[in-house]
């Protein structure tokens, strides 16, 4: 979407939206990744074309825009590679309601094909400069380290479960670096692309990261409230509420339900609080003086609130 101030954030999202799909097509040959990239929600990216916008203030010329499409892309390709891989290590068997690629092109095939989204990805954000590149080399180790930790948590991480235990921090470390981190790194992404240095690069980095916190917990939600039993979420919050440790392995799936459902009310409080203080700090942040004023900025006060929202309507919770 070029130079046209003035714009709801509605219209603004899905006009980038087409703009960034257009981005992808031109850049993206192989068709296989094509195939994966399909049917996403492009939040990030979105994230990253609105703090672009930010700063530029909407005076960007249309060769640095398609320039700053281009880092979208590497974003999509991260984000991308790091579903394909989830898909395998939980060993869910369906991705957008179809099945997942690893289901239909096998393991071995969806490894490497993510390991060849993650080169495309790194070699634009090369093209890009040093700082651009080191930010995707970053993120991808923090993503990285998230998997791991959730892996890792989900093998053992309920030996030692008590309501004050390092077990629920541990859960809120996994959505920081798996999901937080990627949203963070996408906006600072798009400040460096409008040729942003110094302390606004910082505040755009945690904005990110703010919005990608209430994301996480609103997704993990939404699947608590629909009935999936997300293992590295309900244990955890069932110490939280009723205080008392439970060890993995020592209830069934139907007695973990049942407590689910006896807490599910103190439960969902917990995080819409949670959401709600992360949302209202990035509209905080979003108000920094450092930040340039613009029809802009407005955008990016709304984006929070717009963002989770949207996902929470499914559960009709709105913040």
């Amino acid at each position: 979407m070029e130079n046209n101030q003035s714009i709801k954030l509605d219209d603004f999202f899905n006009a980038t939206r087409c703009d960034i799909e257009e981005k992808i097509t031109s850049t993206i040959t192989d068709e296989k990744i094509r195939e994966i990239l399909h049917g996403g929600k492009r939040l990030r990216s979105l994230l990253t074309q609105l703090t672009f916008k930010v700063c530029t203030e909407g005076k960007e010329t249309h060769d640095d825009y398609q320039r700053s499409l281009e880092s979208a892309v590497s974003i999509e390709l991260a984000h991308g590679a790091s579903l394909v891989h989830d898909d395998i290590i939980d060993k869910d068997a369906e991705r957008r309601g179809k099945p997942a690629y690893h289901v239909k092109e096998g393991i071995g095939h969806a490894i490497l094909t993510g390991h060849r989204m993650l080169a495309i990805g790194f070699n634009i954000a090369l093209n890009h400069g040093k700082e651009v590149a080191k930010l995707y080399v970053d993120s991808w180790n923090e993503v990285v380290n998230g998997e791991i930790s959730e892996v890792d948590f989900n093998n053992n991480g309920h030996k030692e479960t008590t309501i004050g235990s390092t077990i629920f921090e541990a859960y809120n470390k996994i959505i920081d670096l798996k999901t937080a981190s990627l949203f963070s790194s996408a906006c600072e992404a798009g400040a460096l692309e409008a040729n942003m240095t110094g302390d606004i690069l910082k505040v755009f980095k945690q904005y990110g990261r703010e919005i990608g916190l209430a994301y996480q917990l609103a997704d993990d939600l939404v699947d608590l409230v629909n009935g999936e039993m997300i293992d590295s979420v309900i244990i955890p919050l069932l110490n939280r509420m009723e205080n008392k440790p439970i060890r993995k392995g020592s209830l069934k799936r139907w007695e973990i339900k049942r407590k689910f459902a006896k807490n599910e009310d103190k439960i969902k409080q917990y995080y819409i609080d949670e959401i709600t203080k992360h949302v209202r700090k990035a509209e905080e942040i979003s108000r920094s003086k450092i930040i340039p004023k613009s029809s802009y900025r407005g955008l990016l006060i709304d984006a929070p609130s717009y963002i989770i929202n949207k996902m929470l309507s499914e559960i009709s919770i709105t913040i």
